[in-house]
Formats: C-alpha cells, sequence, structure tokens
C-alpha cells in the first residue's frame, strides 16, 4: 500500500517564537507544519493549499483567531479548526464553538493535552470527507436512478403502445369474421374463439406489466386510513365480479393505518379479487378479512378463504412475477396480482406471506408498521 502523507497543519500564532516552536515539536510527531504570525499570509496560504487543520491563536492584532476561522472555512469547508487560548475562560471555548472550532487547547502547552486533541481533530476531518464522498456517490446515483426511472417509464408506454396495435388488429379482425356472412365450421368457431381469448389475456397482461411497472415508482403519500371504511368500499366496487355468487363476507375489526391509500387500495382488492376467484367452486364461498394486533411495531392484516388452496412447498413462488400453482385452465389470471401485493406492501416498509393446503383454502397476509 502507499504510504499515506502525513496530516498537514496550519499554525498561526503572531508571537513568532511560539509559532515555531509549535511547528517543529509536531515535526517531530509526524505532522506536516506551515506557520504564519500573521492571519492575513495564513488567508492567503489557504488559498493556495489544502491543509486537514488550523491551530488559530485567539488573541491576535490583525483579525482574532474566531474570525479568522470563520474566513478559513469558506475557503475551505472540510478544514479542522483548534483555537488556543490563553485565557482560560468559559466563554472563550463556547465563542470558539459558534465560529465552528472543534475544540481550543490552553497556553501554556503541554504536549501529552495537544496531541489527543490534534488526533480527534483528524478523526473528524475523515469523517467529514467521507461523509461529503457519500453525499457525491448519493446524489450521482439518485441521478442515475431519476434517468434509469425515466427510460423505464418512457419504454414502459412504448412497449404498451407498440403491443396494443397489433393486439387491437387482431381484436377488430377477429370480430369482422365473427359479424361477417362467412360460414364458419364448428372448428373455425373454436378456433377464433381461441384468437380472440389469447388477445384479452395479452392486453391484460400489459395492463399489469404496466401497474406492476408504476407501483415501484409510485411516490408514497402517507395519511391515516381506516381500514374498516376502505374494505366495505372495495367490496361493494367487486359486486360484478361476485354476481350469481354465494359469498359470505366476514369482516373482522380492522385498524386505522398510515399508508398510501390509491397502492394500499390497490393491494387490498388485488387480494379479495384472488380470494374471489380461488373460490369459485365453493357454495358457499367464505371470505374473510381481519387484523391481528400481536405487535408493538406492526398491525398485521389477513385474507382468508375456503378456496383452492395450495401446497406449502410451493410457497416460495406465490409472490414472485408470474408465478402461478394452478393452471390458467383452471383459474385465469397473469401471475402479477400477489407480486403487486408484496411490491406496495414492501415500499410502506412492510411484509407479505402465505399460509394453505390443498382444497382447503389460504390465508394471505400483510404488516404494515403502526
Amino acid at each position: 500500500m502507499p504510504e499515506m502523507p502525513p496530516p498537514k497543519i496550519l499554525i498561526v500564532d503572531d508571537e513568532v517564537a511560539q509559532m515555531r516552536a509549535l511547528c517543529n515539536t509536531l515535526k517531530d510527531h509526524g505532522y506536516e507544519t506551515v506557520g504564519f504570525s500573521s492571519p492575513t499570509a495564513a488567508l492567503a496560504a489557504l488559498q493556495k493549499t489544502e491543509f486537514d487543520l488550523i491551530l488559530s491563536d485567539l488573541m491576535m492584532p490583525e483579525v482574532n483567531g474566531i474570525e479568522l476561522l470563520q474566513t478559513a472555512l469558506k475557503f475551505s469547508p472540510n478544514l479542522v479548526g483548534i483555537i488556543m487560548t490563553g485565557e482560560g475562560t468559559i466563554t472563550t471555548a463556547v465563542e470558539s464553538m459558534k465560529s465552528g472550532a472543534l475544540d481550543y487547547i490552553l497556553k501554556p502547552f503541554k504536549l501529552s493535552a495537544i496531541l489527543p486533541v490534534l488526533e480527534r481533530a483528524l478523526a473528524v476531518r475523515r469523517l467529514r470527507l467521507q461523509n461529503e464522498a457519500l453525499e457525491r456517490e448519493v446524489r450521482s446515483r439518485t441521478s442515475q436512478l431519476e434517468a434509469a426511472n425515466k427510460e423505464l417509464e418512457a419504454f414502459s408506454y412504448s412497449v404498451s403502445h407498440d403491443l396494443r396495435a397489433p393486439l387491437r388488429h387482431i381484436g377488430s379482425f377477429a370480430k369482422l369474421i365473427e359479424e361477417s356472412e362467412t360460414s364458419l365450421s364448428p372448428t373455425g368457431k373454436r378456433y377464433l374463439e381461441l384468437v380472440t381469448g389469447a388477445a384479452g389475456r395479452m392486453s391484460q397482461l400489459i395492463d399489469d406489466l404496466l401497474n406492476f411497472s408504476r407501483n415501484s415508482r409510485a411516490e408514497i403519500r402517507r395519511m391515516n386510513i381506516p381500514l374498516q371504511e376502505m374494505v366495505e368500499k372495495i367490496i361493494g366496487e367487486l359486486g360484478p365480479d361476485t354476481e350469481g355468487r354465494n359469498i359470505v363476507w366476514k369482516k373482522g375489526p380492522l385498524p386505522t393505518v398510515q399508508a398510501d391509500r390509491i397502492l394500499l387500495q390497490q393491494a387490498i382488492t388485488n387480494l379479495l379479487l384472488n380470494a374471489i376467484k380461488y373460490t369459485r367452486g365453493r357454495n358457499p364461498a367464505e371470505i374473510e378479512i381481519g387484523s391481528l394486533n400481536d405487535s408493538d411495531h406492526e398491525v398485521t392484516v389477513f385474507v382468508r378463504d375456503n378456496g383452492a388452496g395450495f401446497d406449502m412447498k410451493y410457497a416460495d413462488k406465490l409472490f414472485g412475477v408470474f408465478q402461478r400453482l394452478h393452471s390458467s385452465d383452471e383459474f385465469e389470471g397473469t401471475g402479477i396480482g400477489l407480486a403487486n401485493v408484496r411490491r406496495i406492501i414492501a415500499r410502506h416498509g412492510g411484509r407479505t406471506w402465505g399460509e394453505g393446503k390443498v382444497n382447503e383454502g389460504a390465508t394471505f397476509y400483510f404488516t404494515l408498521p403502526k
């Protein structure tokens, strides 16, 4: 490893003999020192050379140590200043700290007192430089992320438009064939249904992918949300999806939570639609939504059903994009609904998981921080 250069200290004291003695002493202890008896000359040197530390006498004829330090920090914000004083008063210490000094040392000097102060000052200097580098890195990464998000958004809309156009053509021509006087055999009609169905599923997949992409970028706007009211509203809006079904809704007490209203409503809607879909073969279907208050740090909400369930050995696949535990012949879907739930809840700082048993129903849980 290359050898690190010695720390560079600027020493300013109008008592020339004392300034030179301090320079020589600190050189013997591994510091590179530059001394001035004039604050004006010291400031001129600061504009040309970078120093790690500045040791300045408090009382000087041209500029006092506090004024010198305040000006020096304008040139070099990460410079660490130490005031030297013979007064030794609390007022001096307070004024020194207000000026931006890290510490002060008393005259006459004792080496055993100066060296620990210098070591602490250098540690602070290193920390400031590391923080500055980290802030630059964060700004750079944030800028890159914002640019990538903009590109992703533009790409999403472009893909959406480019994919929808041929799908619209497929749907339109299929409808024209269906409405034309052309006689189709039963096999031909079946093929036409398959084409129309595939185009519809593709259109739904595009919508789901766009929603999944947006949910990773949407700004979180937290507010107090009474979950009881939100769930009642969602169930009411799901009327067309439950028409003709015998569904028994069970609603336990639900708390007020802090979350983004739009995103949380989407997550709960997805969970309830999931339960409606997988209880299709049940009469009656039973769907329960409730909460557990078993933690001081988070609230747990669950959606339970008596539907098709799943094998727990595949539980790790439940929330993956395009991961489905049932064939599309049994239950329609694109495999993105639960992935959306996980992404939304994760962005709120919560967790998601599921429990189930084949043909005995499933329960999906999510948590939100209190």
